[in-house]
């Protein structure tokens, strides 16, 4: 194994001593949703067909009985169980065999003491029938009977009414993030449409000169990343992101942007110029807005230490790094759980793996370090290998990583081959035996 120690990428450009005050991530949470006056409430009604991943806005009870009518779930034969005590094998019992019940009809024949009825799964029960023998426990018999090889009991092989769901029941809660099942359940409902959370609009505007939108056209100019990226993690996080452009390194042009784009959308995210050098001029436009304006501003966390937030007009604006990996990191750490509290819901836990490391990584102490590692899967279990090229300008980290290890601010660093949680996205690759 390499034995070289890692150390996290850095925010270029800003030393620690410019932020003399750094807010651990929870408190600068703390901080900002308490200065939140209200959580999304603009409601809408969306065909059932288009509800995945949509949250709920209100409980969803059952008008109905599901099922509807008593049904077997075997193909088989109807009977009053009661006539089938004792049957075995050996010593069967006769039942007439007096109608079939087809898929999808209303059974016209009553099954009396002593008959069968012959049932498909998922046929209606018909009357004075009270189980069903399964086809294969059974055995023709002559002069229009059957033969019952095994016992059955009352409601054997029978879904009851309301078995599936009771009406009058709570099958969804409000707050619910709708998954296929859910959409699947509320179509067995007879529900065309449902009520829902309205999408957060979050708009999204990158600051700086030398950026440009693609192709990049003359020398000096670099692709604007970070908005296309942020605008993607919106949409897979259910938002409607809402694109604000770029805007160069004015504070008019800045202030202006801002102040334009915070009275159309429910949060705003804001990238680059957020450091304290004399460049950095979105915290003192973010100021100017209306209180109480930047609240936090250097958060404890490697990378993203710039990064800041503010409520303005009651709506929360995040001012992101300018660094690609900084910027998205925040956006996982700070800007998904806001989102998850202005939606009054929870987060899924990210799936995570146990690893061993292949080489020693360090923190930094007082920071929450994340650091950007490759899992494979080999035949002694999961190994994590931090990337390399670890700067926080590096997007290609992010790229050929498949996870981040947490290290906490209390811990300097850990071992080669120590055992550590990785939190995943993206699945760990299955590395190659040697030859």
């Amino acid at each position: 194994m390499n034995r070289k120690s890692h150390a996290p990428g850095d925010d270029h450009g800003v030393s620690d001593v410019g932020f003399k005050n750094l807010t651990p991530i929870s408190e600068a949470l703390r901080i900002v949703f308490s200065n939140l006056p209200n959580k999304a409430t603009a409601v809408e009604k969306v065909p059932v067909s288009s509800a995945l991943g949509r949250i709920l806005s209100e409980d969803v009870i059952s008008e109905v009985n599901i099922p509807s009518f008593e049904k077997s779930t075997k193909d088989g034969f109807a009977v009053i169980a009661e006539d089938t005590h004792g049957a075995t094998p050996r010593s069967p019992v006769f039942l007439r065999a007096v109608g079939a019940v087809q898929i999808g009809t209303i059974p016209e024949v009553r099954v009396a003491r002593g008959e069968a009825v012959s049932i498909v799964t998922g046929g209606n029960m018909p009357k004075g029938a009270n189980a069903v023998v399964m086809v294969e426990d059974t055995r023709r018999g002559e002069e229009g009977t059957v033969q019952i090889l095994d016992e059955v009991s009352a409601a054997e092989n029978v879904t009851r009414i309301g078995e599936d769901v009771k009406k009058g029941s709570t099958i969804l809660r409000r707050g619910t993030r709708l998954l296929p099942q859910d959409v699947g359940m509320l179509t067995c409902m007879g529900l065309g449409q449902v009520a829902v959370i309205s999408k957060l609009r979050v708009g999204v505007l990158s600051t700086g000169t030398e950026l440009q939108s693609q192709p990049v056209d003359s020398l000096g100019k670099i692709p604007d990343v970070n908005r296309p990226t942020l605008i993607s993690a919106l949409r897979e996080l259910g938002c409607e992101p809402i694109d604000l452009g770029i805007v160069a390194d004015d504070y008019d042009q800045i202030h202006s942007r801002l102040e334009q784009g915070i009275k159309t959308v429910d949060i705003m995210l804001v990238t680059a110029g957020t450091s304290v050098g004399p460049a950095d001029l979105v915290p003192k436009a973010i100021n100017s807005l209306a209180k109480p304006g930047m609240l936090v501003h250097g958060v404890a966390m490697r990378p993203a230490m710039p990064t800041g937030l503010a409520v303005v007009d009651g709506k929360p604006i995040v001012s992101l790094p300018g660094f690609p990996v900084s910027a998205y990191v925040a956006f996982l750490e700070l800007v998904q759980p806001l989102v998850a509290y202005l939606l009054g819901i929870d987060l899924l836990p990210r799936p995570a793996v146990k690893a061993k490391l292949s080489s020693r990584v360090t923190g930094a102490h007082g920071f929450r370090t994340y650091l950007r590692v490759h899992v494979t899967l080999s035949d002694e279990g999961y190994i994590a290998e931090p990337v390399k090229a670890s700067s926080s300008a590096i997007l290609s980290s992010l790229v050929h990583a498949n996870g981040f290890v947490i290290i906490p601010e209390d811990i300097g660093g850990y071992e080669d081959g120590q055992e550590v949680d990785v939190e995943l996205f993206r699945p760990p690759e299955r590395r190659q035996a040697a030859p």
